[in-house]
């Protein structure tokens, strides 16, 4: 069986590395994604784009025939009923309604929408045209949460207290050396900011594994004024460029994550989350996790007149893989084309999504407020 995707936005560095690279095009190389019956889907890629040239030199380096300029002729294809989009957010909503107003059923990057409101719409429309649709989780699939998720569901921490993260590293400014990150990141205007960026994927990971988010506290700053371009201009940085956050969960887990493009690396990974419980804790970056029980805890005893000669970081065990882990993007991937061929389960939709919109969104008025925000049920 043969399944065609359009796929728009794939001459950005995410549409292009994780999701047509090493998602599409390996699932079109491993033979297609296996259904219950022992069935294959194979896809068909129809790429979209603004740039004709960029486009074209994708398609021949993978031996692709298909791509076009005009998303409108590519919706207008029966032979291709689902579509993804990995554009800037700015451009996402309108497509997605096209693609659902052509009866397509729909894939997205996040966030879905530039407001809480349009992302409510979204949903409200999916609903209506009865196409399925997703929101990529990518995070939840990756090596070190799944081994955490292990650990969640042994009961190994006891009741969970609290979780702490660090995401971040030092995104250089674009003078001296050239940034790592697209300018548009740090331009508001643009639909930039690590706030509507990162307290997205927050709100996801923390209501999966630990408990829907109930209320945000935040503190967003611009901690570099200017940049450079990728055409080495001076432009004002608009956007916020870190992030320092306490979300309360359901269930009373408090959960503190700091977010930063402005901090240099002291930790095994670019995120770590700390999860400390009555029986155990652990720490968890994107492929290693490392526990520490409580018959194994050592006893510290704080004495600032000794220099502190204690190997903490040797006192952790290492939790082992003890499965195969594939390319995150590429095993959400096939979980949602198993629900769309096979109508598995999809919790990761449109509502999902404006869950974690309305995260960011209270995460910035937050910050602008300084205040408390609570967060109450979302309906359509």
């Amino acid at each position: 069986m043969k399944l065609g995707v359009v796929m728009n936005g794939v001459t950005g560095r995410m549409g292009y590395r994780q999701h047509l690279l090493r998602s599409v095009l390996a699932i079109r190389e491993q033979g297609g994604v296996e259904l219950a019956d022992g069935t294959r889907v194979q896809l068909e890629p129809m790429l979209v784009g603004r740039n004709p040239d960029k486009l074209r030199e994708i398609a021949k380096r993978h031996g692709l025939e298909n791509w076009t300029t005009d998303l409108d002729t590519a919706l207008s294809d029966n032979d291709y009923p689902l579509y993804f989009d990995a554009q800037l957010t700015q451009a996402r909503e309108k497509s997605l309604i096209a693609a659902m107003d052509a009866e397509r059923h729909v894939y997205t990057e996040k966030p879905t929408a530039e407001t809480l409101e349009g992302a409510l719409d979204l949903a409200r429309r999916a609903a209506a045209a009865g196409v399925k649709n997703g929101v990529v989780h990518d995070k939840l699939y990756l090596p070190g949460l799944l081994k955490l998720k292990r650990l969640i569901d042994s009961g190994f921490f006891g009741r969970i207290l609290s979780v702490r993260g660090e995401f971040g590293y030092w995104v250089f400014e674009g003078d001296w050396q050239a940034a790592q990150r697209p300018s548009w990141n740090y331009r508001a205007e643009d639909g930039g900011g690590i706030v509507l960026d990162m307290f997205c994927h927050w709100s996801y990971v923390l209501e999966n594994l630990f408990g829907r988010v109930e209320s945000v506290t935040a503190k967003a700053v611009t901690h570099l004024p200017e940049r450079y371009d990728e055409h080495g201009v001076k432009y004002a940085a608009t956007a916020d460029d870190a992030a320092y956050g306490i979300f309360e969960l359901a269930g009373g887990i408090i959960a503190q994550i700091n977010s930063s493009w402005c901090v240099r690396v002291a930790r095994d990974e670019l995120v770590e989350f700390q999860v400390d419980g009555t029986h155990g804790s652990a720490v968890a970056g994107l492929h290693g996790c490392k526990v520490q029980p409580r018959v194994a805890t050592p006893k510290p005893v704080w004495n600032p007149d000794l220099a502190q000669n204690e190997p903490f970081r040797e006192q952790w065990q290492e939790v082992p893989d003890n499965a195969v882990h594939d390319n995150g993007f590429k095993a959400q991937w096939e979980q949602f084309i198993r629900h769309v061929v096979d109508d598995e389960p999809n919790h990761y939709d449109f509502m999902a999504g404006a869950r974690g919109l309305r995260v960011a969104e209270a995460g910035l008025q937050s910050s602008r407020e300084g205040r408390r925000v609570e967060l109450g049920e979302l309906a359509l």
